[in-house]
């Protein structure tokens, strides 16, 4: 997929405010500091989505049109230790509302940082993805701070623990914002099922 268009729509903290439109919607979740801006600005080619020093600066949901055929949206990140306990709150009930609550969202992408061992917290996300039948992807990101081995490794290791609980590995991206990895892979893949839909 070519990004001819990419703009900011919105920002909201209540679903029904979003977009009223049909078009698919793929949404980009992950813990803060996973490098989710950075992402979707090389998935845009351009910076669209605020990239910030502190962790946790995403609050509200984020729609961007592509194409004017499709909107990414940017959700806010979880599991920031140093925001308080309201906030969490307040977080964990805009993502739990949009994520049930939106019927034009297709698929969601769940960001995790390669370097680091499965977290618990991605770990029953994704677990609430399965129970609710939300169709899904993860997407590894700062693949270019490990060596080759280093990344099969912990990718591997990251299968064998989704194994314990899932019958297969979802579909996964290895991805690198700096180096432009696997930007290709995601958007093919969201054009993929955009064709499948307009079947």
């Amino acid at each position: 997929m070519q990004i001819r268009s990419s703009r900011f729509l919105m920002s909201n903290q209540n679903v029904s405010q979003c977009p009223n439109t049909s078009i698919p919607e793929y949404a980009f979740i992950g813990r803060s500091n996973v490098g989710k801006s950075s992402l979707i600005n090389m998935l845009c080619q351009h910076n669209v989505a605020k990239v910030s020093g502190t962790p946790g600066k995403t609050q509200l949901i984020n729609h961007f049109l592509i194409n004017d055929e499709w909107h990414l949206v940017d959700l806010p990140g979880y599991g920031y230790a140093k925001v308080s306990k309201s906030v969490k709150e307040k977080f964990q009930s805009i993502i739990t509302d949009y994520v049930l609550g939106r019927e034009q969202l297709t698929s969601m992408f769940v960001l995790v940082d390669c370097r680091h061992e499965p977290q618990k917290i991605d770990m029953e996300f994704m677990s609430f993805l399965g129970e609710n039948e939300i169709p899904f992807s993860i997407i590894f990101t700062k693949a270019d701070k490990l060596r080759p081995s280093e990344l099969e490794h912990n990718i591997e290791v990251y299968k064998n623990k989704m194994l314990e609980e899932w019958e297969e590995m979802p579909n996964y991206f290895v991805t690198s914002s700096d180096k432009g990895i696997g930007k290709n892979d995601v958007l093919d893949y969201i054009e993929q099922i955009n064709n499948e839909l307009a079947k």
